[in-house]
């Protein structure tokens, strides 16, 4: 009998990966592993023995097989998994409704389930926005190649996968290698038979079959850096799953080259450890994982200990994320009951008790209640503290409610400038956002107008027609504040929620018609003016508005200018586009076509959605719509009949004309003049426009009086 004397670890006790010491003990232990390679032989010698100790208990009174996890490790890692989203899946087939290609569809949804679970937990805990650093493969039986599903079925070699592995990318070989495998999860159809409740002797001795190649393949590596010395390796089938750990110390092992699997067995029984779960389903009857589900966790966790093994701890640690569960828990418990706070500068409202009776409400406390409720309901005189990017203070008091259609939306003053007049928003605190309307309105009328506008101060676009924003951050209550970090958040209701201060402060042109009726002639001519300087302006930044509405028009004095005059200021810039994969807000009346029928912008929809604006605080007759094709088919009507040209005639000839040309690139690619139309409606304003003609930017413009039907109305970009 050739034997190997035992070779301890060279490691410490925390890092204990066998090491050969020579080159003859390596060569010994190479030929060892590759004499390994029957798993028939290897399950008679150990087989009997798992049987025996597989519902047995030890002298303690405990399983003799004890479970990897615990149940507080479980419940640990249940609750850091609660922000962590996993993609849904491809189904896993069930046998009484699979088809011929069962096992193709097997293997194509576990393969997705392991690249999935790993880009979850990837993410979530070690890099957000790194790539993963795993992939995929499926190998045929241990030292054998391994197969994407795909290759392997162009091979005619699926029906020989045993399992599939998630696998490192090693950048120094081309092809993957036993000693790269991270976490392998073996298949086996029909996992468990009748009422059993657990693997089958056979199944765990398959698995520590091919948790020994693991081990093996890592300690006898040149490049593994694994110093661990124990091996997760996951059992499923298509319903159920659980997860079998061996670990042990290699060097204790009696290498028999005549005999390998009897000292192996010898090993495992001796000083190895096994460890088996239980079997829960991982997949439910629709075919869908179960992620939040027993067999699943296990599985995951095992798949985040393995990870660990390859990459270190993870930034984000499994109790940090847990931690979060009982605040979240709070957040709950408040938006469902919520109470008064005395201490608190902005009050909160109970919903009365009516004892489960429907109750009618009128049309204008169905509109109030979109600022009431659990949401900050501010009043005259409350003050808010700010807390911006640079940490500092500072202090607002409000003035009154800005009703401009976005439910959060004030008129405050700086405490040290209390004469001038700001604009305040206030955003949906993190714990409410959720997917509805009134939700995300707020979280774009403050998180991402903040954005578009820092945008445009840092590229010094400056003009007079566009909002300025002052500062932004978020909100300090009073009292003892918990937060962990300059950047977290406390229990308190409204800890870190959104604040936006701008300028300047006016009257919306919604507001104004309501009161006042239809604009003259100058005003509109104003109006559109100005609109189209703050269009330009954004555009310089490639910024497009993108929910242009009578309510994010407002008017001001506009006192720069040698004789006090109104003007208007584009504002509301939280829907604004600023690529391609944004969305604009969609508005049956004010909306481009080319929004409605696409869900996206086009250069012209802007100044398209102006025209029909001006159309309105012209007088035009818009009829409220009900539907996106009534929508639509309004807009086909009215270019083709001319009757926005007609309507804008009728008030002035600059407006007309220029309805005509947005009629003519109305849904088109070509991008808006903006700098001939200023100089146009300019001249239109200012009432300093002579006959006869000029020469600018190299082109030969004619008088507005003399182009005032240039297109024809009938081409409709519909």
């Amino acid at each position: 009998m050739t034997t190997v004397a035992s070779v301890r670890t060279t490691a410490s006790s925390t890092s204990s990966k066998f090491i050969p010491t020579s080159r003859r003990v390596y060569k010994v232990l190479k030929e060892y592993s590759m004499k390994l390679v029957d798993f028939n032989i290897f399950a008679e010698y150990l087989e009997d023995w798992v049987g025996n100790n597989l519902y047995s208990k030890t002298t303690d009174g405990e399983q003799h097989f004890s479970s990897p996890f615990s149940t507080d490790d479980l419940r640990t890692f249940d609750f850091a998994l609660e922000g962590v989203m996993f993609q849904q899946l491809l189904r896993m087939p069930y046998p009484p409704y699979a088809s011929d290609n069962l096992k193709e569809d097997e293997f194509l949804a576990l393969e997705d389930f392991l690249h999935t679970a790993a880009e979850g937990l990837w993410h979530a805990f070690w890099h957000k926005n790194k790539p993963l650093p795993y992939f995929v493969s499926c190998p045929r039986y241990p030292g054998s190649k391994f197969y994407t599903v795909e290759k392997a079925i162009s091979r005619g070699r699926l029906g020989g996968l045993c399992g599939a592995a998630l696998m490192s990318k090693n950048k120094g070989n081309l092809h993957a290698r036993w000693d790269d495998v991270v976490k392998f999860v073996l298949f086996k159809q029909n996992l468990v038979k009748g009422e059993e409740c657990g693997f089958p002797p056979l199944v765990i001795c398959e698995a520590l079959f091919y948790a020994i190649h693991i081990l093996f393949s890592r300690s006898l590596s040149r490049s593994s850096n694994i110093t661990t010395d124990h091996v997760y390796v996951s059992v499923s089938d298509s319903k159920f799953g659980g997860v079998v750990k061996l670990g042990g110390d290699l060097g204790k092992l009696e290498v028999d080259l005549n005999n390998p699997y009897q000292s192996m067995a010898d090993w495992i029984t001796c000083h190895a450890e096994v460890s088996i779960s239980h079997v829960d389903r991982i997949w439910n009857k629709l075919g869908n994982v179960n992620w939040g589900d027993l067999g699943t966790l296990q599985i995951l966790l095992a798949m985040f200990y393995s990870i660990m093994q390859w990459n270190g701890p993870p930034r984000k640690s499994m109790a940090s994320l847990a931690a979060n569960h009982s605040l979240r828990l709070q957040k709950r418990r408040m938006e469902t009951q919520v109470t008064q706070n005395e201490h608190a500068l902005v009050p909160y409202h109970n919903g009365s008790n009516n004892n489960g009776e429907i109750l009618e409400q009128d049309y204008e406390s169905n509109q109030n209640s979109k600022r009431k409720g659990p949401r900050l309901d501010l009043s005259h005189g409350q003050i808010l503290l700010l807390e911006d990017q640079n940490q500092d203070i500072k202090s607002f008091q409000i003035q009154e409610f800005l009703d401009d259609g976005n439910g959060c939306s004030y008129i405050a003053v700086a405490a040290d400038c209390p004469a001038e007049m700001l604009t305040l928003y206030v955003g949906a605190h993190p714990s409410r956002l959720e997917p509805s309307w009134e939700d995300m309105n707020l979280w774009y009328q403050v998180q991402r107008q903040t954005k578009v506008l820092n945008i445009l101060k840092e590229q010094g676009i400056s003009c007079k027609h566009l909002p300025e924003i002052i500062t932004s951050g978020r909100i300090v209550h009073t009292g003892p504040c918990e937060k962990q970090s300059p950047k977290g958040r406390c229990d308190h209701p409204w800890c870190g929620t959104p604040m936006l201060i701008t300028c300047p402060v006016g009257e919306p042109v919604s507001s104004i018609i309501a009161h006042d009726g239809p604009f003259s002639a100058e005003e509109a001519t104003r109006c559109c003016r100005d609109c189209v300087a703050a269009l330009r302006s954004a555009k310089m930044a490639n910024i497009l508005h993108g929910d242009i509405r009578p309510e994010n028009i407002i008017r001001i004095l506009d006192e720069q200018s040698s004789r006090p005059q109104s003007m208007f200021v584009l504002v509301s810039w939280g829907h604004a586009v600023l690529e391609d994969r944004d969305s604009p807000a969609l508005n049956l009346q004010f909306s481009s076509g080319h929004a409605l029928q696409h869900g996206k912008l086009c250069p012209s929809s802007d100044v398209e959605s102006l025209i029909y604006l001006i159309y309105y605080v012209c007088g035009g007759s818009m009829q409220q719509q009900d539907s996106i094709e009534s929508a639509l088919k309004w807009r086909q009507r009215s270019w083709a009949k001319r009757l926005i040209q007609q309507q804008l005639g009728e008030v002035s000839p600059i407006l007309k004309a220029f309805a005509d040309y947005v009629d003519s690139i109305c849904g088109t690619p070509y991008a808006v003049d903006y700098d001939v139309w200023l100089k146009r409606l300019n001249r239109g304003v200012d009432g300093s426009g002579e006959r006869g003609k000029m020469i600018e930017d190299g082109q030969r413009l004619k008088d507005v009086a003399e182009s005032s039907g240039t297109s024809a109305a009938a081409e409709s970009s519909f």
